[in-house]
């Protein structure tokens, strides 16, 4: 049995308590707003815990002795992820979306480079890949998009979430802030198809950005959507110990 057999079956059981709606979807929500934001910072050097994290988006309150800029990141993907969850009942992933997504994130940091495409080179550390020009980000994304709209039912809808972080993070848009955007237009894509989270714990990530760099470097997805599909295999167990789903037998 395949992960994607394993999803399919928790995801059939999961469906049929659906739909999620009224306080018990708002309790959810705010659950994985915690759990996603800390996780995704983290990933990318935020000091914050994940008791902080909850202080701050629960109650506005500053953490004493932490950078200013770790207390921003937390409000701003707060921001970003209530936008993604305004999306859910639609079908669609715009560069629109895209660019308000990375604003509400990145405007207390950068104002004047949130939601705008990035005007210089970009090398990230670890990785020989090379990141398109500037001038060609525009027409990037375009295609990206164009690619949202024609080929969103050709795939597994985890095969699908996995494959659009891939492209987005390869393209590498902004200034900064790629990576938790990426993993934001992920799980939009996975909850507006019904499918749970994707989150990446911080202690998983060298083998999440070793996959990545495997697409990159050698064309290969199949590492990265394999891993993606595990991280939402354990959110389905959790949403199913949650709302205590019995578990399907598998095979």
């Amino acid at each position: 049995m395949t992960i994607y057999d394993k999803i399919n079956l928790f995801h059939k059981a999961i469906s049929e308590i659906r739909p999620f709606e009224g306080h018990l979807l708002q309790q959810l929500k705010d659950y994985y707003r915690i759990g996603l934001t800390w996780s995704s910072n983290a990933i990318e050097g935020n000091t914050f815990t994940i008791s902080e994290t909850k202080v701050v988006l629960e109650d506005g309150l500053t953490i004493g002795g932490r950078p200013l800029r770790d207390f921003y990141e937390t409000v701003g993907h707060g921001a970003a992820y209530d936008f993604m969850f305004s999306l859910i009942g639609e079908r669609r992933i715009t560069v629109g979306d895209i660019k308000v997504m990375h604003r509400l994130f990145y405007k207390n940091i950068n104002e004047a480079n949130a939601g705008t495409w990035r005007k210089e080179n970009v090398i990230v550390s670890g990785s020989d890949y090379v990141f398109p020009r500037p001038q060609e980000i525009e027409e990037q994304m375009r295609k990206l998009e164009e690619w949202i709209k024609a080929k969103r039912n050709n795939y597994h809808p985890v095969i699908f979430a996995a494959l659009l972080h891939l492209k987005f993070v390869s393209i590498h848009p902004f200034i900064d802030g790629n990576g938790r955007t990426s993993r934001l237009i992920m799980n939009l894509a996975l909850i507006q198809d019904g499918y749970q989270l994707a989150i990446i714990p911080p202690v998983l990530r060298l083998e999440y950005n070793d996959t990545i760099r495997q697409y990159q470097n050698k064309g290969k997805p199949d590492l990265f959507c394999d891993f993606i599909a595990e991280r939402v295999y354990e959110t389905q167990k959790e949403i199913m110990r949650l709302l205590h789903i019995s578990f399907p037998k598998l095979v």
